[in-house]
Order: structure tokens, then sequence, then C-alpha cells
């Protein structure tokens, strides 16, 4: 017999700007879920996490530095700002 998942998910419906749903289809691939990035943004924001339209100047420079995609020469000029 097979054991049941814990958590289970449940099917909701929640209503959407199109607009919205154009962008999400937009940035999504075709093999990713809608429900998922979805759940994910809403666990994000449960966690304390912030949104990037929520993050002060220092945060996001602190985030940007912190990318892997961010070269030596920016992320030098972030620190010396930020530790001005």
């Amino acid at each position: 017999m097979r054991r049941r998942s814990q958590n289970k998910t449940i099917a909701i419906s929640i209503t959407l700007d199109r607009n919205i749903i154009d962008e999400l289809d937009e940035i999504l691939s075709a093999k990713q879920s809608r429900s998922k990035f979805i759940q994910k943004c809403i666990e994000g924001k449960l966690n304390n996490g912030t949104f990037v339209y929520e993050a002060d100047t220092k945060q996001l420079m602190v985030a940007l530095s912190s990318r892997a995609d961010c070269d030596e020469y920016l992320r030098r000029n972030l620190l010396q700002i930020l530790l001005s």
C-alpha cells in the first residue's frame, strides 16, 4: 500500500487580471507550473520574505552583490558604497 502524503494539496480558485497571467506565462517555461510558482511566492511571503518592491535600496544592493552573475567590479563598488 502506498503511503499518503502528510501535506495534501487542495485545488482552489483565484481571480487574477489577464495582464498578470500573460506576464506569468511569459516568464514560465512550458514545463513550469503556474500553481507551483504561485505556491512558492506565497510560501516566501509567509516566511517573512520581502518582495523586490518592498526592499529598501541597501537590501537590494546587498542582494545584488551576492548574486553569482555579479562581476567583481560591480560587487566591489556596491560593497564600497554600502560600507561608506
